[in-house]
């Protein structure tokens, strides 16, 4: 009964660094997901931004600016 136990542990021991490092690999070879954001949800997104305090008026304005193209 030892030695079976002995026996599951160690090779356990030996495939588990091969099974995690499938996870990650696996997990690494996807490619990177590219979302782009229409210029809808940017405008939204930075709506929010300024409504929360998190940007000011003038980098609100600065910045839609740049997303609407005006100079």
């Amino acid at each position: 009964m030892k030695k079976s136990s002995f026996l599951a542990i160690a090779l356990l021991s030996a495939t588990s660094p091969l099974l995690l490092s499938g996870c990650v690999a696996a997990i690494g070879n996807h490619p990177a997901a590219h979302s782009s954001a229409t210029l809808g949800q940017q405008l939204i997104d930075l709506q929010k931004a300024r409504d929360s305090g998190a940007i000011s008026e003038s980098e609100y304005q600065t910045q839609r600016a740049k997303f609407l193209g005006d100079k």
